[in-house]
């Protein structure tokens, strides 16, 4: 078993790009991407989040990556709804993915030493 990650974006095409790019460092750990309105429009719901969030569970729980305001709105609801082990990580959401997807390989990961990397991508800079 591994933890899951879960990218949520207002943008559905934001959501899968971001899973992509850390599905390169992710190894078999489970990544799954959730965005927009559900009618091809900017925006997040709640219940698609947790539908991703049960999807991308594999027994060890999910850390979900968030963009904007709203979207950790939906996704606290989508958890407080939900039975999954779940943790929102106060990251950016695509180099917290990337850390994320790393530390998620570790035969010990759990989802806070998952979490604590994602959030470790606040200090990285890029220059």
């Amino acid at each position: 078993m591994t933890v899951g990650l879960v990218v949520v974006s207002h943008s559905e095409r934001a959501a899968e790009g971001i899973r992509e790019v850390a599905a390169e460092m992710a190894g078999d750990t489970r990544i799954e991407a959730v965005g927009g309105d559900g009618q091809g429009g900017i925006g997040t719901v709640p219940d698609a989040i947790g539908d991703t969030i049960g999807s991308a569970d594999d027994g060890d729980g999910v850390v979900v990556l968030v963009d904007l305001g709203s979207a950790v709105m939906n996704a606290e609801v989508a958890i407080e709804m939900g039975d999954v082990d779940a943790v929102i990580a106060d990251a950016p959401v695509l180099e917290g993915a990337v850390n994320a997807a790393v530390a998620a390989t570790d035969p010990n990961a759990t989802i806070e030493t998952v979490r604590e990397q994602a959030e470790a991508a606040r200090d990285i800079e890029k220059l």
